[in-house]
């Protein structure tokens, strides 16, 4: 699962996230729903990434951290998006910190070393979080053209993104993406040379990069579109891409 972004444009993805996060949030308001997260508000929303950026540093570390009691002093706080705010600054400080080749423990497959590890996953976990307070603020799913994804920045991270969803987590084990019978999924960013395929059975799923001097990705069912859209779409934070991946892919609640 290699990553094309350096560190220190995860950092800036990161970064950009929190931005976009605060910025949304102030618009909708903490107490409106989420519709991408049945039952969260975006305050409840704003606790849950808090408290992920305390536990990734903690992890990081080596260190156990009790989830609830974190989560809770988020939602409760006076000021519950300067409370994330804070500890995604901590979390930035920890990994600028460290040295390239700290050991830390990692939870995907083929994963890059720790301190870029935890930089690409907390970029792309705050990024669609702060996608879901976008849609607080809408009032509905948004579309990718409503996203700060639109540059050429912003197209380099959606892939990036695409490549940890389908390398990453989608090959685990513990995946629910399951077919009785075989079945291959293509993935086509419609604004890039690499493709995706995602060979599917009652096993683990198997995922390949199909890089530009290879051809394109061919498979039995297929979704393309932009870079953005398709990744907001296979982590279930826009519908507007048709694609008969849907049933198997909704079915199996990708995460």
């Amino acid at each position: 699962m290699p990553t094309d972004l350096t560190f220190a444009q995860h950092l800036t993805g990161l970064h950009t996230a929190m931005r976009e996060l605060a910025r949304y949030a102030g618009q909708a308001g903490l107490d409106v729903p989420v519709p991408s997260c049945p039952e969260w508000t975006v305050r409840r929303l704003v606790g849950h990434q808090g408290a992920v950026h305390r536990w990734a540093a903690a992890s990081f570390r080596g260190e156990d951290l009790e989830w609830t009691p974190i989560e809770k002093a988020g939602r409760s706080s006076s000021d519950p998006v300067e409370w994330l705010r804070d500890g995604a600054i901590a979390l930035v400080k920890v990994l600028v910190d460290a040295a390239d080749d700290a050991p830390a423990p990692v939870f995907l497959r083929d994963a890059p070393p720790p301190k870029r590890f935890w930089a690409r996953r907390q970029c792309h976990e705050t990024t669609m979080h702060a996608v879901d307070v976008l849609g607080a603020a809408l009032g509905r799913l948004p579309r990718a053209d409503e996203t700060w994804l639109g540059d050429e920045a912003g197209r380099a991270l959606a892939l990036d993104g695409i490549d940890e969803l389908l390398l990453g987590f989608v090959p685990r084990s513990k995946s629910r993406l399951r077919s009785p019978e075989p079945v291959t999924i293509a993935v086509l960013p419609t604004d890039a040379d690499d493709s995706f395929t995602v060979r599917v059975s009652d096993e683990p799923p198997v995922s390949t990069r199909v890089t530009g001097h290879e051809g394109r990705a061919t498979g039995d069912l297929t979704i393309e579109g932009t870079a953005a859209q398709l990744y907001l779409a296979l982590w279930h934070r826009t519908d507007e891409l048709t694609s008969d991946i849907w049933p198997l892919w909704h079915g199996s609640a990708v995460q």
